[in-house]
């Protein structure tokens, strides 16, 4: 499903994520794959590769982040966000198909839609972070909340500008994402067509629990 709509006419701070969430619980789905487009912030996350992230950094405003505005007091956990059982399974897959893959990475999720300036640039990647985007949050979060598993597939499209302060490091367009984007749409086929009959019958990731304990009265 097209976050930002099927003519990418939805910017990423206006995407309704609640509502595409809400959508998949009410349709009994309990795992999300959530490929996404991504720049890189360090010099051996090469374009055209994929990073299977494990930890996000919020750099968002202002957006609608959770399903319980009260008289709840719900708190989930989010020390590990991205299920670890859907992670193992497309890591392995990426794997058995010799798909060039990082196993784990840091993505800090910015505002857009504009892209960073170079000091916001050498600032992520002086944090050692690998990955910004868009779109993760509050995506991966709201589906914590709804005990959906859910894991990121960040597509690398080109270096962030400013990367290690690079003057050969050209800045970001939008055309040049979206190409690179499209021509690894098919390895991302083969991956999720690999790890989707792998997905577990039974759930007993932290993710189907995810609201044990939360509610706070």
């Amino acid at each position: 499903m097209p976050r930002h709509g099927k003519d990418h006419h939805i910017p990423p701070h206006r995407i309704n994520y609640r509502a595409n969430i809400f959508a998949m619980k009410k349709l009994g789905v309990n795992y999300i794959f959530g490929p996404c487009a991504g720049g890189s912030l360090q010099p051996d996350i090469k374009p055209g590769g994929f990073v299977i992230c494990d930890q996000f950094v919020d750099r968002t405003n202002c957006r609608i982040d959770t399903f319980y505005n009260g008289p709840k007091a719900i708190h989930i956990s989010t020390t590990e966000p991205y299920c670890p059982e859907l992670r193992k399974i497309v890591m392995e897959s990426a794997k058995e198909l010799d798909i060039s893959c990082h196993s784990k990475g840091t993505v800090v999720v910015v505002q857009g839609p504009r892209f960073s300036t170079k000091a916001e640039s050498r600032w992520y990647s002086s944090q050692g972070w690998e990955v910004i985007n868009m779109t993760q949050y509050p995506e991966v979060c709201l589906a914590r909340e709804l005990e959906i598993c859910y894991v990121n597939i960040s597509i690398i499209t080109d270096y962030d500008t400013g990367l290690g302060g690079n003057p050969e490091i050209k800045p970001v367009t939008g055309k040049e994402v979206v190409e690179i984007f499209n021509r690894n749409i098919e390895k991302l086929r083969e991956i999720l067509f690999k790890a989707i009959p792998r997905i577990p019958k039974e759930r007993k990731c932290i993710c189907s629990h995810a609201l044990e304990g939360s509610l706070i009265s």
